[in-house]
């Protein structure tokens, strides 16, 4: 089979000493647990964390030689005697993360190479605001929300605002606001009922937040985002941020303290500015905050059953047509650098994928 082996650590776009190398006679897996599950694959998404991961700066460091991934969507090719969940040629989607493996039945309607880029993305937002700050649109007759994203000029940042339940906004701050997670965070948040304002940078930004719905976006072209926030928070006579989404990190965390409410919840989602944030605890401890470690492998392991209700809802939203996947950049295995090349340097606006070839119409069972 063909596979993308990581053999040495180093930046993936490069071409000479690169640290990516394309095997077309890679062992195909064995069945070798009467539990096991083997996929053909179909498509996998690219996501930072992965290019963190091959230059060696990831929380995760697999022994190397390893083939580099997490969500991906395919069919089933072969299952141990003892699986009764999944028959070949089910259409499935599914991650690896820390050395543990989550599929899920795809429903019908949904586009399998959408269903590839489902999974980090939108479980990462999705668990950390429905989960773990406890955000459901039922909840929505206490209180209204409203949604804030900031495009940097250098790195892509995504500030989220939502007024829940209490006179306060939950603001979140991500990485690459036209990426991903920003696009998923924009999805999730519509379906809950928020009222999105968005702050970005440029035309072709902007005309795509338009598209996703956004219902006010600030250009840093033309206005600053200091001057805009409080402006917004003195027309709408709010007085702070209850809950904090970061993925971010960085300079831009420190400053986005200074909007959070008492008792507000900070979620850490991760550090995509390259700087870990300190989080003053005595003022976290004057003004009751609570902060959350949110990391969605993690969820893999210790309390499978809360991702898998999660991934349930997405994959009804995603048949539903609720939450649409974005997706920017495809390429084959062999274009992965370029691929590298598009996340390392942000172009992207919505997900990249890898497609593999060998592309079947499969139905899906539910």
């Amino acid at each position: 089979m063909e596979a993308l082996i990581c053999r040495n650590l180093g930046d993936p776009i490069l071409a000479e000493n690169a640290p990516l190398i394309l095997s077309c006679t890679h062992p195909i897996p064995q069945i070798n647990s009467p539990t096991a599950v083997r996929i053909r694959i179909i498509a996998t998404s690219l996501n930072f964390s992965i290019y963190l991961q091959i230059l060696g700066k990831y929380q995760e460091k697999p022994p190397l030689p390893f083939i580099p991934g997490s969500d991906h969507s395919g069919t089933v090719e072969a299952v141990g005697h003892s699986v009764t969940k999944f028959e070949i040629g089910d259409p499935v989607c599914g991650f690896a993360a820390v050395g543990s493996f989550a599929e899920y039945l795809v429903p019908k309607g949904c586009d399998l190479v959408a269903a590839g880029a489902l999974l980090v993305s939108y479980g990462t937002s999705h668990m950390a605001l429905v989960h773990r700050a406890q955000l459901h649109a039922g909840q929505l007759e206490k209180g209204k929300m409203t949604m804030m994203f900031v495009d940097n000029t250098y790195k892509n940042y995504l500030l989220v605002s939502i007024i829940f339940i209490r006179s306060g906004i939950y603001l979140y701050k991500c990485n690459m606001c036209s990426g991903g997670v920003g696009v998923a965070a924009i999805q999730i948040g519509k379906i809950l009922g928020a009222t999105i304002i968005v702050v970005a940078r440029g035309e072709e930004k902007v005309k795509f937040l338009k598209s996703l719905g956004v219902d006010h976006i600030v250009d840093l072209t033309k206005e600053t985002c200091m001057e805009s926030v409080k402006g917004f928070l003195k027309k709408r006579r709010l007085k702070g941020v209850d809950v904090l989404y970061d993925p971010v990190g960085g300079k831009l965390t420190k400053e986005t303290l200074k909007f959070l409410n008492w008792g507000a919840q900070i979620l850490v989602i991760g550090f995509g500015s390259g700087e870990v944030p300190i989080i003053p605890a005595n003022i976290a401890l004057v003004k009751n905050w609570t902060v959350h470690g949110m990391y969605c492998g993690g969820y893999l392991i210790h309390q499978p059953h809360i991702l898998e209700d999660s991934v349930k809802e997405l994959l009804s939203w995603l048949a539903k047509g609720l939450i649409t996947i974005k997706i920017s950049h495809t390429y084959s295995l062999s274009e992965a650098n370029l691929a590298f090349t598009v996340l390392k340097d942000r172009k992207a606006i919505g997900k990249v994928v890898i497609v593999f070839n060998e592309q079947k119409e499969v139905r899906s069972k539910l």
